[in-house]
């Protein structure tokens, strides 16, 4: 076992003394402070400890970068330091002092999609599999899909819509728990929202010939009537209703006695939410969702999409420092709900592809420099697979002129998919098996782009160190911008 004690010991010292920690826990690699100055913590001679492979700041955390020994660097920092371990949770919560309310925003609403991204991710390679074997006409099979030519894989076609049904077209069920879950309010309750909105009773929402031909049942009142029409795979109608019940249940528990609460908080928090998600959230949510899943579809196949897919082919990466990149899952869905697929997502898989790449030039170029050897290979494999946080944090932002390059990779990939029409069926896993998930039609052009983000950043970082381009600048510490400054 190695002897940390010296190093924590250090540490302690060079992020201000135990008075300056407001809160500590730490997660698989890393070391998450909440400070009370951050400006006390000495990051270059933090960065220099034998122990410490990086630091960044994100969320209102100072992360130090510990590796897979964290769990006891932190139990002898905990004995020198007589800080107790807080909890993830109540750190996320300390963190968000020390950011604005956009950060603030965004933060929450990656806490709400976060539960629900492994399922999002297994549903678009179920969607992508069933894709390639039900879709895709082979030469080999004379003209046929797999599923035609084989009655076993016929059978796999259709089994495997169970699940990916279950993902995708309940997806409202999973919405509406995340926020009870993420606002502490009663799961159950936002379980069974979620099925209301998705119920059997209901039209389903892809159900546009009845709606359009007003093939509709109804809900008779007497004096009105609702539409029977369900909300499957909708996003926003359901993230609306979903904070509907959280604060009736909020209020409701404010002022119901204690008594009698369990029995009238549920039910007057739950019935007049269903009623309102039906009568107004859920029509205009729908609404509002067709009008931006119509815009941003807009920019993707309009006039201008070629700049529109080279600027955020280009941006997303910072997107991901800033958290605002969490914005896009909703978006990808609706677009999804709304056209059955998204142009919007390959170009995510592209940028993490180049950041991947990035980081993969400077290790080959830095490979005898255990130390950096040892943070950079292991953050390149995880952006290929879709988690670009080491890579960027780690690596790239820290040195910049990696992060150009990626963003150059990046940019160009995105041009190429916009003016390609390259489509995925849904989200997938957000790097090199990204392909897995591409609409029919849209393999090679998938992979004409996972090729230009995994060349092209390679490419621009020989160049750069080549020509000494940006390669002077280094960020200590990774600070991340304020934002609404």
């Amino acid at each position: 076992m190695a002897d940390f004690s010296q190093d924590a010991k250090a540490l302690l010292e060079l992020i201000g003394g135990s008075d300056n920690i407001s809160a500590v826990t730490h997660c698989a690699t890393r070391m998450r402070f909440v400070l009370v100055d951050s400006d006390k913590a000495d990051i270059d001679k933090i960065e220099d400890l034998e122990s410490v492979k990086g630091s960044f700041t994100q969320a209102g955390q100072f992360q130090v970068i510990i590796g897979n020994n964290v769990s006891e660097f932190y139990n002898e920092f905990a004995k020198i330091s007589g800080v107790e371990e807080a909890s993830k949770d109540d750190v996320k919560q300390a963190g968000k002092s020390n950011m604005n309310w956009l950060q603030q925003l965004m933060a929450n609403l990656a806490e709400i999609f976060s539960p629900l991204i492994p399922a999002i991710v297994i549903g678009g390679l179920i969607l992508g599999f069933r894709n390639i074997i039900g879709e895709i006409q082979m030469d080999f099979l004379g003209g046929q899909t797999i599923a035609e030519s084989s009655q076993f894989w016929a059978g796999v076609f259709d089994f495997l819509w169970l699940p990916g049904e279950a993902i995708f077209h309940f997806l409202p069920v999973g919405i509406t728990w995340a926020i009870t879950r993420k606002m502490g309010t009663t799961q159950i309750l936002g379980i069974v929202l979620g099925i209301t909105l998705v119920s059997p009773q209901l039209l389903n929402a892809y159900g546009v010939t009845e709606i359009l031909a007003g093939e509709v049942e109804v809900w008779d009142f007497g004096f009105f009537t609702l539409d029977k029409i369900g909300y499957q795979a909708q996003v926003i109608p359901a993230m609306m209703a979903g904070f509907i019940l959280v604060y009736l249940e909020r209020f409701f528990r404010r002022v119901i006695p204690e008594a009698i609460s369990m029995i009238f908080v549920p039910l007057l928090a739950l019935v007049p939410t269903v009623f309102i998600a039906h009568a107004v959230i859920g029509p205009i949510g729908w609404t509002l969702g067709t009008w931006l899943a119509q815009i941003v579809q807009w920019g993707l196949s309009g006039s201008l999409n070629w700049l529109f897919g080279f600027l955020f082919g280009g941006l997303y990466a910072p997107l991901v420092v800033t958290g605002l990149h969490h914005m896009t899952n909703a978006i990808d869905l609706q677009l999804v709900a709304e056209y059955g697929q998204t142009i919007l997502w390959p170009m995510i898989a592209f940028s993490n592809i180049a950041q991947g790449s990035a980081v993969l030039a400077i290790y080959f170029k830095n490979r005898n420099d255990k130390q950096e050897a040892s943070v950079s290979l292991p953050a390149a494999i995880s952006a290929y697979l879709g988690v670009t946080e080491p890579a960027l944090f780690g690596i790239n932002i820290k040195y910049v002129y990696p992060l150009v390059a990626g963003m150059i990779g990046s940019a160009f990939a995105g041009l190429w998919s916009v003016l390609s029409s390259t489509a995925a069926n849904s989200i997938g896993v957000g790097g090199l098996p990204g392909i897995l998930s591409a609409a029919t039609g849209s393999f090679v052009s998938f992979a004409i782009g996972m090729a230009i983000a995994f060349v092209v950043p390679i490419v621009c970082v020989y160049i750069f160190e080549k020509t000494g381009f940006l390669t002077k600048q280094k960020i200590e510490g990774i600070p991340i911008p304020k934002l609404g400054r």
